[in-house]
């Protein structure tokens, strides 16, 4: 087992997406012969030592061995975290969406090494934030919830009433020379630019 496994943060896989854009299961598009989710499962696996996939996809992660937990608010990132966070056992999780081709294992490290004293860590690129590759702590959960309630699912919406350490663009650059650590596929013109 890697030394750096995480034991207090818990890596959240969000499996629940409805790839409507991609017109088939993002989860299982191969890049370079592999699964978009296994390289994000081989990522967390290699820095997590808690694991979790959230979604309403029991059947379909079935033979990977972990926990699946249906979403508390169905239809939406925003409810996969809330779900993420509200079923974890510690008090930090990062979370990822399942379809990143090129995952940083430098950027994830980084990410999660600045967690104390904020409730949420989150990548800014010149596209905006990246709140589906970012680490966030339990008392994200009443703000979050409250933003269901209400039917908004803006996955950052609830930013301003929390701590959030901002990670830029500058700081990210060094972790990712590639700029790819965010790039992710919802269609099938994306998809076929990979040589998918």
């Amino acid at each position: 087992m890697p030394q750096h496994l995480e034991q207090d943060i818990t890596g959240i896989i969000l499996v629940g997406g409805k790839s409507r854009r991609m017109g088939r299961d993002k989860a299982f598009l191969e890049v370079a012969g592999k699964p978009l989710f296994e390289i994000i499962l081989e990522l967390f696996r290699d820095n997590f030592s808690r694991l979790l996939l959230v979604g309403n996809r029991e059947e379909r992660f079935a033979g990977y061995g972990l926990p699946v937990v249906p979403d508390i608010y169905p239809g939406s990132s925003l409810g996969g975290l809330y779900t993420g966070l509200h079923e974890a056992e510690t008090d930090h999780v990062f979370v990822s969406s399942c379809d990143l081709p090129f995952p940083s294992g430098e950027v994830l490290r980084y990410l999660c090494s600045l967690k104390e004293g904020f409730d949420a860590v989150v990548p800014s690129t010149r596209y905006g934030y990246e709140p589906l590759f970012a680490l966030y702590a339990k008392s994200c959960l009443a703000p979050i919830k409250d933003l269901l309630d209400k039917g908004e699912f803006c996955a950052y919406a609830y930013y301003p009433q929390i701590r959030v350490r901002y990670v830029t663009p500058e700081e990210l650059a060094p972790l990712d020379p590639g700029g790819r650590a965010f790039l992710n596929l919802n269609t099938p013109e994306q998809f076929a630019k990979l040589g998918g």
